[in-house]
């Protein structure tokens, strides 16, 4: 598997993870109004329900794919293991924004604490969990395979030690 490869099934990965779960989870609005009479955080798209689910779909469908292909490029050597590290982080962000998405956008009576809440605690999660993928993918780049020079020392190149 060559190197695009890979960035293109990690790229299908992170990138099909927002879309699903936006998708699939659908308008989360209160059940007793109509939605011309509720309060909304955010005003959500005017995109269907039909269209939203359809989308979902096709982006778990994508992020299955991706996923597959790099669990197998793992397995056989072709992937370092190791960028797993920034992949996964990068997923989970990918997850919070599908779903917190949904959560800013729902239509309710009065105030949404939902919203609130997400706001004030998943703005620092989702700051650290890219943080980490940025600072990690960086440390990999740079580092290489962490073979030059010196044996390996608990993981780590010794540089010589």
């Amino acid at each position: 598997m060559t190197n695009r490869g890979i960035v293109a099934a990690g790229a299908a990965l992170v990138g099909g993870v927002p879309v699903a779960a936006w998708g699939l989870m659908g308008q989360q609005n209160y059940a007793g109004l109509p939605a011309s009479e509720l309060d909304y955080a955010f005003q959500p798209w005017d995109i269907g329900d039909g269209v939203a689910a359809v989308a979902g779909g096709l982006g778990l469908v994508l992020a299955v794919a991706g996923a597959v292909v790099l669990v197998r490029g793992s397995l056989r050597g072709a992937m370092d293991q190791r960028w797993w590290g920034v992949l996964g982080p990068l997923v989970a962000l990918g997850l919070m924004a599908g779903v917190g998405w949904r959560i800013l956008t729902a239509g309710g009576i009065g105030a949404n604490i939902g919203a609130g809440l997400l706001i004030i605690f998943g703005t620092p999660i989702a700051a650290g969990l890219l943080l980490w993928s940025l600072a990690w993918a960086f440390w990999l780049v740079t580092q290489g395979r962490g073979h030059e020079g010196g044996g390996e020392l608990g993981g780590f190149a010794s540089r010589g030690v």
